[in-house]
């Protein structure tokens, strides 16, 4: 894998937030990696890579109408009123020489499909959890398991979001001792970023590990 020189990016400020001008790549760029921003449906995904991208990040949305009553539960999210059909695309430069593109994915399992082929070529995904209700997380961290991509566990810190003893959350997740498990509050761009950093150390270490075995 391309190395992030994540300390590099650490050090640096987060990139301002929202889209910046012009929004074409910077010519110093030699490689770029994709991530994937998966997730159950409501957990936070679009506004995670809205939160990171330094192009205006492009969305397929579409108002939620009462065809989908039934389908798509909105307990505890009144005020959703829109839902990811397709995929959600942002871009970060993490530093001079490289590019990170997000691709967020639906949350609902009729979406499943396209899911495979948004995967295809990831270096890893960061996968969403509420812990409002862990339970809708279990199918996403499962396929993301039977594909072998590597991933982490992302809570996303709601103001009513309980808390656990890590050890408690990896259990009742059934996620590996491996799998980071990261906070940020998906609407924060500093805590956003801190997260995508975390992961990408995380990838790198386990490329150098791999290259070492």
């Amino acid at each position: 894998m391309a190395s992030a020189n994540s300390a590099e990016a650490r050090s640096a400020e987060a990139p301002a937030g929202g889209p910046s001008e012009p929004q074409y790549l910077p010519s110093s760029v030699q490689g770029a990696v994709k991530i994937l921003v998966t997730g159950p449906f409501g957990v936070g995904k679009t506004t995670l890579v809205g939160s990171l991208s330094e192009i205006a990040p492009l969305r397929t949305e579409e108002t939620m109408t009462a065809a989908s009553s039934g389908v798509d539960d909105l307990t505890g999210r009144g005020d959703k009123t829109t839902t990811t059909v397709a995929l959600d695309f942002g871009r970060i430069t993490l530093n001079p020489r490289l590019a990170l593109y997000l691709f967020g994915t639906p949350g609902q399992q009729r979406f499943w499909p396209l899911w495979e082929d948004l995967s295809r070529g990831a270096l890893g995904a960061i996968a969403m959890v509420d812990l409002r209700r862990p339970d809708e997380s279990f199918e996403v961290l499962g396929r993301l398991e039977e594909q072998r991509i590597p991933f982490a566990v992302a809570v996303n810190t709601f103001p009513d979001t309980p808390g656990y003893p890590e050890e408690e959350l990896r259990s009742a997740l059934d996620v590996l001792p491996e799998v980071p498990i990261l906070y940020c509050d998906a609407r924060d761009r500093r805590q956003s970023y801190d997260l995508l950093i975390d992961f990408v150390d995380h990838l790198h270490r386990m490329s150098v590990l791999e290259l070492q075995g």
